[in-house]
Protein backbone atom coordinates (compact mmCIF):
# COMPACT_ATOMS: atom_id res chain seq x y z
CA UNK A 1 0.00 0.00 0.00
CA UNK A 2 1.52 3.42 -0.58
CA UNK A 3 0.19 6.80 0.66
CA UNK A 4 0.74 10.14 -0.64
CA UNK A 5 0.58 13.72 0.54
CA UNK A 6 -1.60 14.44 3.75
CA UNK A 7 -1.91 10.78 5.64
CA UNK A 8 -5.16 9.20 5.16
CA UNK A 9 -4.57 6.67 8.42
CA UNK A 10 -5.94 9.67 11.13
CA UNK A 11 -7.29 7.91 14.04
CA UNK A 12 -8.64 11.21 15.11
CA UNK A 13 -9.99 12.73 12.00
CA UNK A 14 -11.74 8.81 11.64
CA UNK A 15 -13.03 10.00 14.65
CA UNK A 16 -14.94 13.28 13.67
CA UNK A 17 -16.15 11.45 10.69
CA UNK A 18 -18.55 9.25 12.68
CA UNK A 19 -21.97 10.26 11.35
CA UNK A 20 -25.24 8.98 9.43
CA UNK A 21 -24.87 9.00 5.77
CA UNK A 22 -25.55 12.39 4.02
CA UNK A 23 -25.51 14.07 1.12
CA UNK A 24 -21.52 13.48 0.05
CA UNK A 25 -20.60 16.99 -0.89
CA UNK A 26 -22.72 18.42 2.39
CA UNK A 27 -19.71 17.46 4.50
CA UNK A 28 -16.33 18.76 3.01
CA UNK A 29 -15.13 20.97 6.76
CA UNK A 30 -18.49 20.85 8.15
CA UNK A 31 -20.38 22.59 5.39
CA UNK A 32 -21.98 22.33 1.64
CA UNK A 33 -19.53 24.12 -0.46
CA UNK A 34 -20.84 26.67 -3.28
CA UNK A 35 -20.98 25.56 -6.41
CA UNK A 36 -18.19 27.35 -8.78
CA UNK A 37 -18.64 29.48 -11.40
CA UNK A 38 -18.66 28.29 -15.42
CA UNK A 39 -15.37 30.11 -16.04
CA UNK A 40 -13.48 29.00 -13.05
CA UNK A 41 -14.98 25.45 -13.85
CA UNK A 42 -13.45 25.21 -16.85
CA UNK A 43 -10.33 26.76 -16.33
CA UNK A 44 -9.89 23.85 -13.03
CA UNK A 45 -11.29 21.07 -15.65
CA UNK A 46 -8.82 22.49 -18.29
CA UNK A 47 -5.69 22.28 -15.97
CA UNK A 48 -6.51 18.74 -14.59
CA UNK A 49 -6.70 17.31 -18.38
CA UNK A 50 -3.72 18.73 -19.16
CA UNK A 51 -1.85 17.59 -16.95
CA UNK A 52 -3.31 13.73 -17.13
CA UNK A 53 -2.18 14.32 -20.97
CA UNK A 54 1.09 15.27 -20.19
CA UNK A 55 1.55 11.82 -18.58
CA UNK A 56 -1.04 10.06 -20.71
CA UNK A 57 -0.15 9.82 -24.52
CA UNK A 58 -2.97 9.72 -27.01
CA UNK A 59 -5.23 9.01 -24.51
CA UNK A 60 -7.37 12.33 -24.22
CA UNK A 61 -10.82 10.22 -24.49
CA UNK A 62 -10.26 8.14 -21.36
CA UNK A 63 -8.57 11.01 -19.55
CA UNK A 64 -11.84 12.75 -19.43
CA UNK A 65 -13.91 9.84 -19.26
CA UNK A 66 -12.25 9.65 -15.63
CA UNK A 67 -12.87 13.61 -15.29
CA UNK A 68 -16.34 13.07 -15.46
CA UNK A 69 -16.64 9.95 -13.51
CA UNK A 70 -14.85 12.23 -10.49
CA UNK A 71 -17.04 15.03 -10.91
CA UNK A 72 -20.22 12.79 -11.10
CA UNK A 73 -19.15 11.08 -7.65
CA UNK A 74 -18.67 8.04 -9.08
CA UNK A 75 -16.13 4.78 -9.27
CA UNK A 76 -13.79 3.96 -12.17
CA UNK A 77 -12.47 0.82 -13.25
CA UNK A 78 -10.06 0.52 -15.41
CA UNK A 79 -10.12 -2.81 -17.42
CA UNK A 80 -7.46 -3.99 -19.79
CA UNK A 81 -4.10 -5.62 -20.97
CA UNK A 82 -0.84 -5.30 -19.21
CA UNK A 83 1.38 -2.15 -19.64
CA UNK A 84 -1.00 0.05 -21.65
CA UNK A 85 -1.36 2.80 -18.60
CA UNK A 86 -4.25 1.36 -16.45
CA UNK A 87 -2.33 2.41 -12.91
CA UNK A 88 -0.57 5.80 -14.37
CA UNK A 89 -3.95 6.94 -15.74
CA UNK A 90 -5.52 6.33 -12.07
CA UNK A 91 -2.28 8.04 -9.89
CA UNK A 92 -2.43 10.71 -12.69
CA UNK A 93 -5.53 11.76 -11.75
CA UNK A 94 -5.54 11.51 -7.82
CA UNK A 95 -1.62 13.92 -8.38
CA UNK A 96 -3.51 16.24 -9.99
CA UNK A 97 -5.84 17.35 -6.99
CA UNK A 98 -4.23 18.31 -3.32
CA UNK A 99 -6.12 15.51 -1.60
CA UNK A 100 -5.26 12.54 0.62
CA UNK A 101 -4.69 9.52 -1.76
CA UNK A 102 -3.84 5.95 -0.59
CA UNK A 103 -3.23 2.75 -3.47
CA UNK A 104 -3.87 -0.62 -2.27
CA UNK A 105 -2.23 -3.49 -4.70
CA UNK A 106 -4.99 -6.57 -4.04
CA UNK A 107 -3.25 -9.81 -3.40
CA UNK A 108 -5.20 -13.30 -2.91
CA UNK A 109 -3.92 -12.88 0.83
CA UNK A 110 -5.15 -9.45 1.21
CA UNK A 111 -7.08 -9.44 4.12
CA UNK A 112 -10.80 -7.30 4.51
CA UNK A 113 -9.29 -5.35 7.86
CA UNK A 114 -6.42 -4.16 5.31
CA UNK A 115 -8.95 -2.13 3.47
CA UNK A 116 -11.43 -1.00 5.44
CA UNK A 117 -9.79 -0.70 8.94
CA UNK A 118 -9.32 -3.14 12.08
CA UNK A 119 -10.10 -2.18 16.46
CA UNK A 120 -6.88 -2.87 18.32
CA UNK A 121 -7.15 -3.37 22.46
CA UNK A 122 -5.10 -0.67 23.83
CA UNK A 123 -3.36 -2.16 26.95
CA UNK A 124 -2.67 1.27 28.34
CA UNK A 125 -6.34 2.84 28.28
CA UNK A 126 -7.64 -0.43 28.26
CA UNK A 127 -9.84 -0.03 25.28
CA UNK A 128 -10.27 -0.89 21.85
CA UNK A 129 -9.22 1.79 19.36
CA UNK A 130 -10.25 1.70 15.72
CA UNK A 131 -7.46 1.86 13.22
CA UNK A 132 -8.82 3.01 9.92
CA UNK A 133 -7.49 0.85 6.32
CA UNK A 134 -6.36 2.32 3.22
CA UNK A 135 -10.00 2.98 2.19
CA UNK A 136 -10.22 6.33 4.27
CA UNK A 137 -8.70 8.43 1.75
CA UNK A 138 -10.18 10.54 -1.30
CA UNK A 139 -8.94 8.83 -4.21
CA UNK A 140 -8.54 5.04 -3.39
CA UNK A 141 -5.95 3.13 -6.07
CA UNK A 142 -7.08 -0.19 -6.23
CA UNK A 143 -4.37 -2.46 -8.26
CA UNK A 144 -5.39 -5.46 -9.78
CA UNK A 145 -8.78 -5.66 -7.75
CA UNK A 146 -9.68 -8.91 -9.34
CA UNK A 147 -6.65 -10.85 -7.56
CA UNK A 148 -8.11 -10.32 -4.05
CA UNK A 149 -10.76 -13.16 -2.91
CA UNK A 150 -14.43 -12.63 -2.72
CA UNK A 151 -14.76 -11.92 0.65
CA UNK A 152 -12.10 -8.77 0.41
CA UNK A 153 -13.69 -7.35 -2.35
CA UNK A 154 -16.79 -7.46 -0.87
CA UNK A 155 -15.32 -4.96 1.99
CA UNK A 156 -15.45 -2.49 -0.62
CA UNK A 157 -19.33 -2.30 -1.46
CA UNK A 158 -20.11 -0.37 1.10
CA UNK A 159 -17.35 2.19 1.28
CA UNK A 160 -18.38 2.75 -2.56
CA UNK A 161 -21.83 2.89 -2.55
CA UNK A 162 -22.49 4.63 1.01
CA UNK A 163 -19.55 6.24 1.72
CA UNK A 164 -19.22 4.79 4.74
CA UNK A 165 -16.96 1.95 6.34
CA UNK A 166 -18.81 -0.24 9.39
CA UNK A 167 -16.62 -2.43 11.84
CA UNK A 168 -17.71 -3.69 15.19
CA UNK A 169 -20.98 -2.13 15.06
CA UNK A 170 -19.90 1.56 14.99
CA UNK A 171 -19.99 2.89 11.46
CA UNK A 172 -17.04 6.15 10.33
CA UNK A 173 -17.65 8.35 7.43
CA UNK A 174 -15.21 8.38 4.79
CA UNK A 175 -13.48 11.61 3.62
CA UNK A 176 -15.25 13.54 0.77
CA UNK A 177 -14.75 13.78 -2.26
CA UNK A 178 -14.36 9.81 -2.27
CA UNK A 179 -14.03 8.32 -5.34
CA UNK A 180 -12.49 4.50 -5.83
CA UNK A 181 -10.24 3.91 -8.92
CA UNK A 182 -9.84 0.12 -9.56
CA UNK A 183 -7.91 -1.26 -12.20
CA UNK A 184 -8.52 -5.33 -13.83
CA UNK A 185 -6.35 -7.22 -16.09
CA UNK A 186 -8.96 -9.67 -18.35
CA UNK A 187 -5.77 -11.98 -19.92
CA UNK A 188 -4.46 -13.63 -17.08
CA UNK A 189 -7.39 -14.96 -15.15
CA UNK A 190 -5.20 -17.61 -13.64
CA UNK A 191 -5.93 -17.19 -9.58
CA UNK A 192 -8.16 -14.54 -9.63
CA UNK A 193 -11.45 -13.90 -8.65
CA UNK A 194 -13.98 -12.25 -11.16
CA UNK A 195 -15.64 -9.43 -9.97
CA UNK A 196 -19.86 -10.55 -8.95
CA UNK A 197 -22.26 -8.52 -11.12
CA UNK A 198 -23.26 -6.78 -7.57
CA UNK A 199 -19.74 -4.96 -7.40
CA UNK A 200 -19.32 -4.08 -10.69
CA UNK A 201 -22.55 -2.57 -10.72
CA UNK A 202 -20.96 0.01 -8.58
CA UNK A 203 -18.71 1.22 -10.69
CA UNK A 204 -19.88 4.29 -12.82
CA UNK A 205 -17.65 3.70 -15.24
CA UNK A 206 -15.46 1.34 -17.22
CA UNK A 207 -12.82 2.00 -19.42
CA UNK A 208 -10.12 -0.08 -21.85
CA UNK A 209 -7.64 1.77 -22.38
CA UNK A 210 -6.18 0.13 -25.48
CA UNK A 211 -2.85 0.41 -27.08
CA UNK A 212 -1.70 3.94 -28.27
CA UNK A 213 -1.22 5.01 -32.06
CA UNK A 214 2.17 5.21 -33.52
CA UNK A 215 3.08 8.27 -33.59
CA UNK A 216 1.89 8.66 -29.48
CA UNK A 217 3.81 5.39 -28.56
CA UNK A 218 6.98 7.08 -30.52
CA UNK A 219 6.54 10.24 -28.04
CA UNK A 220 6.17 8.25 -25.33
CA UNK A 221 9.83 6.46 -26.43
CA UNK A 222 11.22 10.29 -26.72
CA UNK A 223 10.02 11.58 -23.30
CA UNK A 224 9.26 8.24 -20.68
CA UNK A 225 13.22 6.70 -21.02
CA UNK A 226 15.18 8.62 -18.69
CA UNK A 227 12.37 9.76 -15.63
CA UNK A 228 8.56 9.05 -15.49
CA UNK A 229 6.67 12.36 -16.06
CA UNK A 230 4.54 11.11 -13.31
CA UNK A 231 7.27 12.35 -10.90
CA UNK A 232 6.72 16.05 -12.47
CA UNK A 233 2.78 15.96 -11.53
CA UNK A 234 1.74 18.36 -9.23
CA UNK A 235 -1.64 19.37 -7.58
CA UNK A 236 -3.71 21.85 -9.88
CA UNK A 237 -6.73 21.86 -7.96
CA UNK A 238 -7.74 21.44 -4.17
CA UNK A 239 -9.72 19.39 -2.79
CA UNK A 240 -12.25 22.27 -2.18
CA UNK A 241 -12.16 23.42 -6.39
CA UNK A 242 -13.46 19.65 -6.39
CA UNK A 243 -15.98 19.79 -4.17
CA UNK A 244 -17.26 23.49 -5.72
CA UNK A 245 -17.53 21.36 -9.38
CA UNK A 246 -19.16 18.69 -7.93
CA UNK A 247 -21.45 20.91 -6.75
CA UNK A 248 -21.91 22.84 -10.06
CA UNK A 249 -22.30 19.50 -11.82
CA UNK A 250 -24.83 18.93 -9.46
CA UNK A 251 -26.79 21.79 -10.60
CA UNK A 252 -26.62 21.06 -14.37
CA UNK A 253 -30.57 21.16 -15.49
CA UNK A 254 -31.96 17.57 -16.80
CA UNK A 255 -35.17 17.93 -19.21
CA UNK A 256 -38.20 15.49 -18.59
CA UNK A 257 -37.14 13.92 -22.59
CA UNK A 258 -33.90 13.60 -21.79
CA UNK A 259 -34.95 11.93 -18.49
CA UNK A 260 -37.75 9.74 -20.74
CA UNK A 261 -34.88 9.18 -22.76
CA UNK A 262 -32.49 7.87 -20.48
CA UNK A 263 -35.73 5.34 -19.56
CA UNK A 264 -36.15 4.31 -22.77
CA UNK A 265 -32.20 3.28 -23.20
CA UNK A 266 -32.37 1.57 -20.22
CA UNK A 267 -35.67 -0.15 -20.52
CA UNK A 268 -34.04 -1.07 -24.16
CA UNK A 269 -31.30 -3.26 -22.69
CA UNK A 270 -33.80 -5.18 -20.71
CA UNK A 271 -35.97 -5.76 -23.68
CA UNK A 272 -33.73 -6.95 -26.11
CA UNK A 273 -33.47 -10.60 -26.78
CA UNK A 274 -29.73 -10.56 -26.93
CA UNK A 275 -29.48 -9.81 -23.33
CA UNK A 276 -29.66 -11.73 -20.77
CA UNK A 277 -29.29 -9.21 -17.70
CA UNK A 278 -30.60 -5.29 -18.67
CA UNK A 279 -29.04 -2.35 -17.33
CA UNK A 280 -30.32 -1.58 -13.47
CA UNK A 281 -32.12 0.90 -11.90
CA UNK A 282 -29.37 2.12 -10.41
CA UNK A 283 -27.55 2.13 -13.44
CA UNK A 284 -29.82 4.64 -14.87
CA UNK A 285 -29.21 6.92 -11.86
CA UNK A 286 -25.25 6.35 -12.38
CA UNK A 287 -26.17 7.21 -16.38
CA UNK A 288 -28.39 10.57 -16.01
CA UNK A 289 -25.00 11.76 -13.33
CA UNK A 290 -22.03 11.08 -15.94
CA UNK A 291 -24.24 12.81 -18.59
CA UNK A 292 -24.23 15.80 -16.48
CA UNK A 293 -21.06 15.91 -15.30
CA UNK A 294 -20.29 15.41 -19.59
CA UNK A 295 -22.84 18.80 -20.52
CA UNK A 296 -20.50 20.76 -17.49
CA UNK A 297 -17.13 19.69 -19.27
CA UNK A 298 -18.82 20.46 -22.70
CA UNK A 299 -19.35 24.04 -20.99
CA UNK A 300 -22.91 23.62 -20.98
CA UNK A 301 -25.55 23.96 -18.25
CA UNK A 302 -28.12 21.46 -19.14
CA UNK A 303 -28.07 18.04 -20.37
CA UNK A 304 -28.74 17.12 -24.08
CA UNK A 305 -29.69 13.48 -25.04
CA UNK A 306 -26.24 13.19 -26.82
CA UNK A 307 -24.37 13.50 -23.50
CA UNK A 308 -26.65 10.55 -22.50
CA UNK A 309 -25.26 8.77 -25.95
CA UNK A 310 -21.79 9.60 -24.91
CA UNK A 311 -21.36 7.91 -21.69
CA UNK A 312 -23.89 4.89 -22.50
CA UNK A 313 -21.34 2.47 -23.43
CA UNK A 314 -19.09 3.17 -20.64
CA UNK A 315 -21.58 2.82 -17.71
CA UNK A 316 -23.57 0.37 -19.45
CA UNK A 317 -21.51 -2.24 -20.70
CA UNK A 318 -20.00 -3.78 -18.04
CA UNK A 319 -23.51 -3.83 -16.16
CA UNK A 320 -24.89 -6.05 -18.91
CA UNK A 321 -24.74 -9.31 -19.85
CA UNK A 322 -24.98 -11.30 -23.10
CA UNK A 323 -27.22 -14.31 -23.96
CA UNK A 324 -25.34 -16.94 -24.70
CA UNK A 325 -26.59 -17.19 -28.64
CA UNK A 326 -25.79 -13.77 -28.66
CA UNK A 327 -22.62 -14.30 -27.91
CA UNK A 328 -21.97 -17.41 -29.66
CA UNK A 329 -23.10 -15.10 -32.60
CA UNK A 330 -20.24 -12.87 -31.48
CA UNK A 331 -22.13 -9.98 -30.25
CA UNK A 332 -20.38 -7.79 -27.55
CA UNK A 333 -22.09 -5.78 -24.73
CA UNK A 334 -20.79 -2.79 -26.83
CA UNK A 335 -22.53 -3.82 -29.95
CA UNK A 336 -25.52 -4.51 -28.72
CA UNK A 337 -26.03 -1.12 -26.91
CA UNK A 338 -25.26 0.61 -30.02
CA UNK A 339 -27.49 -1.08 -31.71
CA UNK A 340 -30.20 -0.16 -28.96
CA UNK A 341 -28.59 3.42 -29.48
CA UNK A 342 -28.94 3.79 -33.21
CA UNK A 343 -32.74 2.97 -32.52
CA UNK A 344 -33.42 5.79 -30.09
CA UNK A 345 -32.63 8.55 -31.99
CA UNK A 346 -32.93 12.20 -31.03
CA UNK A 347 -34.40 14.69 -33.68
CA UNK A 348 -32.72 18.42 -33.73
CA UNK A 349 -34.92 21.21 -33.41
CA UNK A 350 -33.87 25.02 -33.33
CA UNK A 351 -33.14 26.03 -29.91
CA UNK A 352 -33.62 29.80 -28.98
CA UNK A 353 -31.67 31.41 -26.44
CA UNK A 354 -35.03 31.57 -24.06
CA UNK A 355 -35.36 27.80 -24.18
CA UNK A 356 -31.89 27.61 -22.96
CA UNK A 357 -32.33 30.42 -20.22
CA UNK A 358 -35.15 28.58 -19.32
CA UNK A 359 -33.95 25.19 -19.29
CA UNK A 360 -30.76 26.23 -17.23
CA UNK A 361 -33.66 27.34 -14.62
CA UNK A 362 -35.87 24.39 -14.76
CA UNK A 363 -38.52 26.02 -16.16
CA UNK A 364 -38.71 24.31 -19.30
CA UNK A 365 -39.57 21.31 -20.07
CA UNK A 366 -37.72 20.57 -23.20
CA UNK A 367 -33.89 20.21 -23.52
CA UNK A 368 -32.92 23.62 -25.47
CA UNK A 369 -34.93 22.56 -28.14
CA UNK A 370 -33.71 18.89 -28.57
CA UNK A 371 -36.21 16.19 -27.68
CA UNK A 372 -36.70 12.26 -28.13
CA UNK A 373 -38.42 10.92 -31.26
CA UNK A 374 -41.01 8.00 -30.89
Amino acid sequence: MESHRRTANDVSATNRNLAGFTDPVSRLNGHRPNAMDSTSFHAASQRILDTINTVIDGKSDAAKLALTVLLAQGHLLLEDVPGVGKTLLAKTLARTIDCTVNRIQFTPDLLPSDVTGVSIYNQSSRLFEFRPGAVFANIVIGDEINRASAKTQSALLECMEEHQVTVDGKSYRLDEPFMVVATQNPIEMEGTYPLPEAQRDRFMARISMGYPDKDSEIEMLETHQATSPLAKVSAVVSTADVAAMIAMVQQVYVSQAVKEYTVSVGRATRESPLLRLGASPRSMLQLLRAAKATAALDGRDFVLPDDVVDVAEAVLAHRIILDRKAAGAGETPHSVLRGILSRLPVTHRPADAGNKASAATGRNTRVAGLSRNH
